[in-house]
């Protein structure tokens, strides 16, 4: 049997993948669950793994190429004989479309959508946990049993999101299902003279590789980049308005002097004051959805962070006001690492309810942030800088003293709202910043 790989959807709001690279020439044999090619989405680099044995007959979209999701990009054949039957099915593929003048032929089949697979218990015949690569090993490390879970993957597969669900580290339910399976089987067919048959016309995107920037030179937007782009269009759709406040950050900058060679970072300690401060303030963790507020369950600290090749992207602080500040900035820390090297699992970049922007590490007085969609709120933090003020006895002090501007969608929030959250969040850094550690 011959089975179509298909470009999967790795995240809500993917349209077309880059393949990276192929981790299997055409004729290598291919294992179950084994790593096929490595797919570049709007976030991450991931891997997708086969849900069949055989051998990878062709490729039809190479290494650096692009395909709208769904569309066939290889062909895969059970048997070693079966290899030359999907090299001319791969043939006729890639052959313009017959015309109008031949004879007609009945409409092809349409292609089944990429769709997630429900969970189910991950059991093979033999009784063997399928389970991903990725999975079995943070289960080896958190000390999970396989064998008691139920996998949220394509055709029932533990996947590595189901096992930290076991571990207590993040809800099951904001897993995203990370590929998808060849799923199409496609009936052999004799190698005979290929009979007329309605063909399509593909058109491979060549892969660019943007060199330096130069006057008068124009760089393609890479995959991040054009992510970020869509967003940004979206976000016009929205109305804003925007609310500043000025908080005295003395206090909170004594005590990252003493957190900081136990590894908390300034960011970490923002994040949790702006979770703990939400806790009072569920409205600015609230959305707009489909004419109704959508109060969240959690509360996800998103927080921007700029990609050496370009992009933006936000990894998420999940349960940020149920983790302690040590536990935050190591989490903040792997999730940082894991995302300059675009290894970050959808979850970890798309769940987040709420996010803050940090320029105020280059020296930035104060900006505006633009409000992603699907939150109903976003913090512009500037820098913290020496200012001299009027202090309660009359007299002049100098003290160090922080911009923040929150860009709310004004479906859900009004300006009360934003000011009595700033007003708190500020009480909170500067009066009690201790409370950040308990």
């Amino acid at each position: 049997m011959i089975h179509e790989v298909f470009m999967p959807a790795l995240s809500s709001t993917m349209t077309e993948g880059k393949i990276v690279s192929w981790e299997k020439a055409p004729g290598d044999k291919v294992e179950k669950g084994e790593t096929v090619l490595i797919v570049e989405s709007d976030k991450a680099d991931m891997d997708v793994e086969s849900f069949y044995s055989g051998y990878l007959a062709t490729i039809i979209v190479p290494a650096g190429g692009t395909a709208p999701v769904g569309e066939a990009i290889a062909f895969l054949a059970e048997t070693e004989a079966e290899i030359e039957v999907a090299k001319q099915k791969a043939k006729n593929l890639s052959q313009p479309a017959a015309s109008t003048s031949a004879a007609p032929a009945s409409a092809p089949a349409p292609k089944a959508a990429a769709t997630s697979t429900p969970a189910v218990p991950a059991t093979v015949d033999n009784g063997r946990t399928v389970a991903s690569p990725r999975a079995k090993k943070l289960a080896k490390e958190l000390k999970v049993n396989l064998d008691t879970l139920k996998g949220s993957g394509p055709h029932g597969r533990i996947v590595a999101g189901d096992v930290e669900a076991a571990a207590g580290l993040q809800p099951a339910a904001a897993v995203a299902t990370p590929v998808v399976a060849p799923v199409a089987p496609v009936a052999p067919v004799a190698p005979v003279a290929p009979s007329p048959v309605p063909t399509v016309t593909r058109t491979v995107t060549p892969v660019v590789t943007p060199a330096p920037s130069a006057p008068g030179q124009v760089v393609p937007l890479n995959t991040l980049q054009k992510a970020v782009v869509a967003n940004m269009n979206a976000s016009l759709e929205m109305p804003v308005f925007r609310v500043g406040y000025t908080i005295t950050t003395d206090n909170l900058d004594r005590l990252y002097k003493q957190l900081k060679p136990k590894g908390v970072t300034m960011t970490a300690l923002l994040a949790k004051a702006v979770a703990n401060t939400l806790q009072k303030h569920p409205i600015m963790n609230a959305s707009y959805r489909d004419g109704a507020i959508a109060y969240s369950s959690a509360i996800n600290i998103a927080v921007g962070v700029a990609m050496p090749d370009g992009g933006l992207i936000t990894p998420v602080l999940q349960n940020a006001d149920q983790l302690d500040i040590y536990s935050l900035s190591r989490v903040w820390q792997d999730l940082v690492e894991r995302a300059r090297a675009k290894k970050l699992q959808p979850p970890e970049y798309n769940s987040g309810t709420f996010t803050i922007s940090n320029l105020g590490m280059f020296g930035v007085d104060r900006f505006d942030a633009v409000l992603s969609p699907g939150q109903g709120a976003i913090m512009a933090i500037g820098a913290s800088r020496p200012q001299v003020v009027a202090t309660d006895d009359g007299m002049f002090g100098v003290k160090r003293q922080m911009q923040v501007n929150v860009t709310c969608d004004h479906r859900v929030i009004y300006g009360a709202h934003a000011a009595a959250f700033l007003q708190d969040l500020a009480q909170l850094i500067e009066t009690k910043p201790e409370s950040l550690t308990m």
